[in-house]
């Protein structure tokens, strides 16, 4: 076959595969058998491997990477992937239609179009002269992560689009959001055939896609049964003017778009639909948790604008949480790393919104009491949010209930219960349980970061005397000999195990100062810390007064702060990582001299600009602090929308008060000069 021939050959079978795969794959319609389309395939990889030159980047055989993803790079998104506000009954879709009109001119018509809210992963997809040329996750909404290489892989995602149509509509360059998703059939035959392989199941339909996409050999995404629909485009052309007809040409150029999208002329037929899509949830083939209402004309979109990081025309409106009944069969009482000891309910397996639930959280005794939980009752389950299951009823409940340990379950120790607490603790810092769940959580992703370090490894690392605390990780180097003689540790998974604990000693202040696992003092809270204070040693001899001096800072914190480092139990294990080399400041360049260098502020009432955290944090970074609350320290109060209390006390302490509008301009000036 000469090289011309070849060429409309190729062209012609890879229109035709193209063609199959959409019918299939978007239609769910399809026109050919399985072993046909495997013929055409095979005849177009035969012809592409005679004339290797004629190949295409968007050829149907180059979807899957030959390629292993080391590492997946950032993406600035072109348009910020806002979230949405949560709305949860009439009345606050109500509210939602309330202030769309008051943010537009009075004879203004507003239409709403109505879609389901897939249970999945977002997405992002760019087009640049009809190819994909991008694919990045949602990440923060500003920055995500470069996953392309496994986003081609998915084949209800066209790779190149009809040029005719990107002509017609001027779509030279754009962009689409979609949400990723699996079937539940699918997934529950998934997990189905792992059980019977003797493999770890998986917990539910979105976990699997998220742990999907970000799998590192697109070869394997390939295999998954991962599914889109589109949702959303976006583009520098004017004559997109509604979301209804930019649904319309999605799926004109061969986008999967759900068919349950309906456009709706006024707030009480968008309340009406709501509920048709509830009673229909039971039936569908995917997991959704609620419906979307967006504001269907763009014009009125880009009036109505964003405030922090949600849209004002468009909001979630989340479904009652799913329920099942089953038997609860025993409660098995857990060790925290802070010693609090937890009760789970043990349940005969039942499957629920997505997956098959064996276990679900009775929170703490005094919920036992409230509900008279028992071993041997039926009970009613649902996932908090769709995501947590937890007991929400015992059915035909009498009086008793469960009784607490006496003891710790794990090392036997005496428990207490603190006077201002619900909660029980095991009195023994040395208990196995504490050790590993400090271990664990000083490894995981958000602190140390340690890859390789998960809960099973950690729990081998422990039993075999390698770990008492998470010092201990960074003495493991000097061991490797024996770690060698561990099961399931080969010389590859200990080498790559010992570099990235070596890597973590690059981790920031912050992330450290989490790590260390101290009562109360979650992850932006020690960004917080971090900022304001710059060192450790700082924090240490610092008063309870000048740590509530931080915003958001109250007495519980300070407390955890100062108990925990003033503990001779916890001193020298600090010692041991400052010797280790981890980040025990913060290297944020001193602020130049600006308006905020030196200045505390207290934030009050709702920002447009900024969420008051975000808010805070510039000022930390130019040199100012942030309080919670108003005192004669405080030098400024900024004064959003809503105001209440302490914008009343900062006028009668006759502190200056700054608008939103006025901080902008004070923020824009300092970063100018700085």
């Amino acid at each position: 076959m000469d090289k011309e021939t070849a060429r409309r050959k190729i062209h012609d079978l890879s229109e035709l595969i193209r063609q199959h795969d959409h019918n299939y794959y978007v239609l769910a319609q399809p026109t050919i058998s399985d072993y046909d389309y495997d013929q055409l395939v095979k005849e177009l990889e035969k012809l592409e491997q005679e004339h290797p030159d004629l190949v295409s980047p968007d050829s149907p055989t180059q979807r899957v990477g030959k390629d292993l993803i080391k590492n997946f790079e950032q993406i600035t998104h072109r348009y910020p992937m806002l979230s949405l506000a949560n709305t949860y009954n009439e009345g606050e879709l109500l509210d939602f239609d309330r202030r769309n009109r008051e943010g537009l001119a009075a004879d203004e018509k507003i239409e709403y179009m109505v879609e389901y809210k897939i249970d999945g992963v977002s997405i992002s997809l760019t087009y640049e002269n009809g190819q994909l040329t991008k694919g990045a996750t949602r990440g923060d909404g500003v920055v995500g992560d470069d996953v392309t290489a496994n986003v081609r892989t998915i084949k209800s995602i066209p790779l190149t689009l009809p040029k005719d149509l990107i002509k017609k509509y001027g779509l030279n360059s754009f962009e689409v959001r979609g949400e990723l998703y699996m079937e539940v059939k699918e997934f529950r035959e998934l997990n189905e055939r792992r059980l019977e392989a003797g493999e770890k199941t998986f917990a539910n339909p979105r976990n699997f896609t998220a742990g999907t996409i970000k799998t590192q050999d697109p070869k394997i995404v390939a295999q998954r049964p991962l599914q889109i629909f589109v949702y959303y485009l976006l583009a520098e052309n004017e004559n997109l003017s509604s979301q209804s007809e930019n649904l319309r040409i999605l799926k004109e150029l061969g986008f999967r778009v759900n068919p349950a999208s309906k456009l709706c002329s006024s707030i009480e037929a968008v309340k009406t639909y709501c509920g048709e899509l509830e009673e229909a949830r039971e039936n569908l083939p995917y997991e959704i948790d609620g419906a979307v209402i967006k504001v269907n004309s763009v014009r009125q979109q880009k009036i109505l604008g964003n405030v922090a990081k949600s849209p004002r025309w468009a909001v979630a409106y989340k479904f009652k949480a799913k329920q099942a009944e089953t038997l609860l069969k025993s409660i098995t009482w857990q060790v925290g790393r802070t010693g609090a000891i937890t009760p789970v309910a043990e349940l005969e397996p039942v499957f629920l919104a997505g997956s098959t639930i064996s276990r679900a959280t009775l929170h703490n005794m005094d919920e036992i009491k409230r509900l008279h939980i028992k071993e041997g009752k039926m009970v009613v389950i649902e996932k908090g949010g769709d995501v947590i299951p937890k007991v929400v009823k015992v059915v035909n409940a009498d009086d008793d209930y469960a009784s607490p340990p006496a003891e710790c379950p794990v090392c036997q120790s005496k428990v207490f219960n603190p006077d201002d607490e619900v909660a029980i603790y095991c009195e023994n810092l040395e208990c196995p349980a504490q050790v590993k769940g400090r271990i664990i959580h000083f490894a995981a992703k958000g602190a140390m970061d340690i890859e390789g370090m998960g809960e099973s490894l950690v729990e081998q690392l422990v039993d075999n005397g390698f770990l008492h605390t998470y010092a201990d990780i960074y003495d493991l180097k000097e061991k490797r000999e024996a770690l060698l003689e561990l099961e399931r540790l080969g010389e590859k998974k200990v080498d790559n195990l010992l570099k990235a604990i070596e890597d973590s000693k690059n981790q920031p202040f912050s992330r450290v100062l989490f790590a260390l696992g101290i009562r109360n003092v979650g992850a932006n809270m020690a960004k917080k810390l971090a900022s304001h204070f710059k060192t450790l040693d700082a924090i240490v001899s610092a008063t309870k007064e000048e740590i509530e001096s931080v915003y958001e800072v109250g007495e519980t914190i300070s407390l955890s702060l100062k108990n925990f480092l003033d503990d001779e139990k916890h001193q020298p294990v600090i010692v041991r990582l400052r010797k280790a080399g981890l980040q025990f400041h913060d290297d944020v360049t001193e602020a130049k001299d600006n308006f905020f260098k030196n200045n505390n502020f207290v934030l009050t009432g709702s920002l447009n600009s900024y969420q008051r955290e975000e808010a805070g944090r510039e000022i930390e970074l130019l040199g100012g602090h942030t309080m919670a609350s108003v005192g004669k320290k405080t030098n400024y109060v900024i004064a959003g929308e809503s105001a209440g209390s302490k914008l009343d006390k900062a006028k009668k302490l006759g502190i200056p008060v700054l608008t939103e509008e006025e901080f902008l301009e004070k923020l824009q000036e300092a970063k100018k000069n700085g």
